[in-house]
């Protein structure tokens, strides 16, 4: 399978680049054929600009500058999506990706009124997150992140399939045992992808 994996996180020596390399392995050992898309070093412009939100609508005028982000989604199989999670949301080259490239004609399509998804294609996604909050924090705050991946991006791919959720909380508190126990479980999760 394809599998596009989305990467958000700028520090290249970080655990979310440690995160993101053991989920583009594990997923390659699984025999997937894995399109890494690591936003910031490919320096993806997350801004919406005037122009573009002129011609969101207006397919595929639309696609005019974010054309291969769209071949890229359009080709994969499955989405992993890894990120930190900060103030509760994706960081903003991730939402501007999601603003930028699922464009009306490539994620979605207005028929007679009602939005009818164009990402069928896609058979699994998952998500790989971090967070600075604990989960009853993150709870308490209604989880945006969570809701986005396991009903909002899970409806427009496929809402009768299952999503794996990866979420290590409290990395405020982490240890070098809990960063572990975290990346060899993302590793698993991975390989059965």
């Amino acid at each position: 399978m394809r599998v596009l994996v989305l990467h958000s996180h700028p520090v290249e020596e970080s655990y979310g680049k440690a995160l993101y390399r053991q989920t583009v392995e594990s997923l390659q050992k699984a025999g997937h054929m894995v399109d890494a898309c690591d936003l910031y070093a490919e320096q993806f412009d997350p801004v919406l600009s005037r122009h573009d939100r002129l011609v969101y609508h207006d397919y595929p005028e639309n696609l005019k500058l974010v054309g291969s982000y769209v071949e890229r989604l359009k080709a994969a199989e499955g989405l992993v999506i890894c990120s930190p999670i900060w103030n509760f949301g994706f960081p903003a080259i991730l939402k501007g990706y999601f603003d930028r490239v699922w464009l009306p004609g490539v994620s979605f399509e207005l028929v007679n009124g009602k939005v009818e998804s164009r990402l069928r294609h896609i058979r699994k996604l998952a998500a790989v997150l971090t967070y600075g909050a604990t989960p009853f924090r993150a709870f308490a705050a209604g989880n945006p992140p969570k809701k986005i991946v396991k009903r909002v991006l899970r409806a427009q791919i496929n809402p009768v399939r299952p999503v794996t959720f990866l979420a290590h909380y409290d990395m405020n508190n982490c240890t070098p045992e809990t960063r572990a126990k975290f990346l060899a479980r993302v590793g698993g999760a991975m390989e059965r992808f």
